[in-house]
């Protein structure tokens, strides 16, 4: 770690990697195992405990703690892990801890997310890429979310929940079931309200795909159907790629989705 900006108070590990080009900030605390990519920027007052992989362009906000050991009662010391990817933003009080042994010993935060203040990623939750998490959501464990989510503030997601790709949480919600992808949700408990459309505007997709996602939606919300008997009408109209995403992430549920 010769030549990285490490303020003379911030205490490093001597197992922990550092890149040459990484700035710490005073007061840090650094543990064993831990490994800090290209160009990251820890602010004062951080402490990332131990055995965390951190990737390139990372910036952590002070009074952060990343990587410390989960609250799951059966976790009895076993070494697991934090992996935190490329380009991610992570706002103050933030709490990031490992995986357990139940799971696969490993907690993830892909690429480009934002964590704002006092976000929880609790043990074996998987984060994917271009999320937002705004102030105070709360993931409990082995949540996995899929890429482009945003979740309102002061939310909670119950262990185990899967949430698909571009859908959206409103803020103040509960979500004890799983979240299709595309699907704007809200409420204590949530329900489904419609599709992300202004998400999926900004992000470019086609008046086509937009609608083909809307009628989907109609189809397993809207029609007195049963859950298989709307998935069977869908497969056999010959979904768009955007349907089938929508398809896949129902299928893939485990604790049935919001309707």
């Amino acid at each position: 770690m010769t030549n990285a900006r490490i303020h003379p108070t911030a205490i490093i590990d001597p197992t922990a990697t550092i890149h040459p080009s990484v700035s710490i900030g005073a007061y840090c605390i650094i543990g064993p195992q831990v490994s800090i990519g290209e160009g990251c920027v820890i602010d004062p007052h951080v402490v990332v405990h131990s055995h965390t992989r951190m990737g390139q362009r990372n910036r952590i906000f002070s009074f952060a703690s990343i990587g410390a050991d989960c609250q799951d009662l059966k976790y009895k010391g076993e070494q697991t892990w934090l992996h935190i990817g490329d380009d991610n933003t992570i706002r103050e009080h933030c709490t990031l801890h490992r995986g357990t042994t139940q799971d696969q010993a490993l907690t993830v935060i892909g690429n480009r997310n934002l964590l704002m203040v006092n976000t929880h990623i609790a043990h074996d939750v998987q984060v994917g890429n271009d999320c937002i998490l705004a102030n105070n959501v709360g993931l409990a464990g082995h949540i996995h979310i899929a890429d482009f989510v945003i979740i309102g503030g002061n939310s909670g997601v119950h262990q185990f929940c899967k949430i698909g790709a571009h859908a959206m949480i409103g803020g103040g919600s509960t979500i004890l079931k799983d979240v299709p992808a595309f699907v704007l949700a809200s409420g204590n408990p949530s329900a489904a309200n419609g599709i992300n459309i202004e998400g999926l505007k900004r992000r470019g997709f086609s008046s086509e795909a937009i609608n083909a996602i809307r009628n989907a939606f109609k189809v397993v919300y809207k029609q007195e159907l049963t859950l298989q008997n709307a998935l069977a009408k869908l497969k056999a109209q010959t979904p768009s790629p955007e349907v089938t995403v929508f398809i896949a992430s129902i299928e893939a549920s485990t604790r049935s989705i919001v309707r």
